[in-house]
């Protein structure tokens, strides 16, 4: 290929991100949470399409293609990331089943203490919901506590799953920064 070729498909390309740009990134920062990922599926996007450029594959509507590459990498984002549960952090009981938060609480059999114990930490588990936004909170209660399916919430309340994974992670990533001097301090015991 010859420099004025390149440097005419250079050009063009460079248009094509300058127009797309900020429309491609509204696209995507609607369906993905985290600002950092945004950035990222974006640069991905935009390096695919300057591949397919390279290559010479034809790409008949480029705003078209764009979106379509752009909703790819959302939902392989989204393969990839696990819905992080509140108790991931416990691990697995001696049975190799996965302990819930009821695990993780002092037995009220354990004594005084214990059952001490467990009126704190159930109270700050309280305090620390009662933080969250609503849309938050009423996700990771329905998910976590009541074992509800987050395709089930979807159907109930309209609301996407991605959205509702989402929101079930910020939640989540609260919870576990908030909850963590209670955690140390009751190891320490």
């Amino acid at each position: 290929m010859s420099v004025t070729a390149t440097m005419e498909q250079d050009r063009q390309i460079s248009a094509v991100i300058a127009e797309e740009q900020s429309r491609l990134r509204s696209f995507i920062r609607r369906r993905v949470p985290n600002e950092n990922d945004v950035e990222d599926l974006l640069q991905e996007v935009l390096l695919e399409l300057v591949e397919a450029h390279r290559l010479l594959k034809p790409i008949d509507y480029v705003t078209g293609w764009l979106f379509r590459v752009a909703r790819n990498r959302i939902t392989d984002l989204f393969r990839k990331k696990r819905p992080e549960n509140f108790t991931d952090a416990a691990g697995v009981g001696e049975d190799g089943e996965l302990l819930q938060i009821e695990d993780l609480l002092p037995s009220p059999e354990a004594g005084p203490e214990a059952i001490y114990l467990r009126g704190v930490l159930l109270g700050e588990l309280e305090r620390a919901l009662a933080e969250l936004p609503a849309d938050q909170r009423e996700v990771f209660v329905a998910h976590e506590l009541e074992g509800r399916s987050f395709k089930e919430l979807s159907a109930e309340s309209g609301v996407n799953v991605n959205t509702l994974l989402a929101r079930k992670r910020y939640a989540v990533l609260h919870l576990r920064r908030r909850l963590q001097s209670t955690h140390d301090e009751f190891l320490r015991r």
